[in-house]
């Protein structure tokens, strides 16, 4: 098992590496001059030869990526807004604020918003499938599906503003959310995070309760289950037994995926209830043309998928037991 991990560690560390490559290219090795993106409308060619020199544009880019790589392990002190400790993704270009100070501080706001969503997501979402599951070919079960089905449907962007309007400016059951620091007033960050939560939870859930439910129907067909249902075991005590288990490894494995994505920034739900966090960032640095912040906001993202990759396929083993890391 312990090997198993190092080995996939190591190989995330490989792909992350070149992916920072890959990013990198996209950012400052394409046709266009990234140094007029921020030298701005009065740009002259004495500004912009100074804005190549400040920033190292003026270098090849085999060396502007080494100079990247370097700053990221080990830190800078060559930039004229200060030191950047490791790891330097740089200063960002619109706020001139070490960008993984910029990113850490977002990042509580994304923690919370995904943390609570995936709880509400996985309750509901798991239960109802799991109901349907056992209650297969009856009116509770199509109900289910019908449900999921038009809920998945469903957009954020649509969604999040209705619950807006319902529950907070028309019958103000609501206060508007907002981000509240946990350990300051836990009260005030349940009720700010609750409606970004149902809505977050409300579009997951119907997937999960899909996933959970074709998973245990299929899970109720292997052999070694209708063999202990052979043994005389009740229908209760082998579907929570045997089939639960089993039905795990397909959304643990989904799950893994959504939470690092989301982890890395649920944008369009950030942005649409106005959530400072590393999604509505990733949509800032877009707008003011940031290249650092946006390089930081995506290797950060990519860290977290592939970080929550590793998670899951050590739970494979303690989920199923026929499951064998070599």
């Amino acid at each position: 098992m312990l090997r198993f991990l190092v080995r996939r560690t190591l190989g995330a560390i490989v792909i992350l590496f070149l992916l920072s490559i890959v990013t990198f290219l996209l950012f400052f090795g394409m046709p266009r001059d990234p140094g007029l993106l921020m030298c701005g409308k009065a740009c002259n060619p004495g500004a912009l030869a100074n804005i190549h020199h400040v920033l190292g544009l003026d270098k090849p880019i085999s060396t502007q990526y080494g100079i990247f790589l370097k700053n990221l392990v080990m830190g800078s002190n060559g930039f004229a807004q200060g030191p950047c400790p490791a790891p330097c993704f740089g200063y960002s270009y619109h706020t001139n604020d070490l960008v993984w100070s910029t990113l850490t501080d977002r990042l509580p706001t994304t923690i919370s918003l995904t943390l609570g969503g995936a709880f509400f997501f996985l309750l509901i979402g798991l239960g109802t499938g799991l109901i349907a599951a056992w209650k297969r070919g009856t009116l509770i079960d199509k109900t289910a599906t019908a449900g999921a089905m038009v809920l998945g449907s469903m957009q954020i962007y649509f969604l999040g503003p209705l619950a807006l309007a319902l529950l907070v400016y028309q019958t103000h059951l609501f206060d508007k959310p907002a981000y509240n620091n946990f350990t300051s007033n836990p009260v005030s960050w349940f009720t700010g995070l609750i409606i970004p939560w149902v809505v977050l939870s409300t579009i997951f859930a119907a997937q999960y309760t899909r996933m959970a439910r074709s998973a245990m129907i299929e899970q109720l067909q292997e052999e070694h289950v209708r063999t202990a249902r052979a043994k005389g075991m009740s229908r209760k005590y082998v579907f929570f037994r045997y089939a639960w288990r089993g039905s795990l490894i397909p959304i643990v494995t989904i799950f893994g995926i959504d939470l690092g994505s989301l982890l890395g920034g649920a944008i369009i739900t950030e942005y649409t209830f106005g959530l400072p966090g590393l999604g509505q960032l990733a949509v800032q640095s877009v707008f003011f043309s940031d290249l650092p912040l946006l390089l930081g906001v995506m290797l950060f993202s990519a860290t977290m998928i592939l970080l929550f990759n590793i998670v899951v396929d050590a739970c494979y083993a303690f989920i199923d037991p026929r499951v064998r890391l070599a």
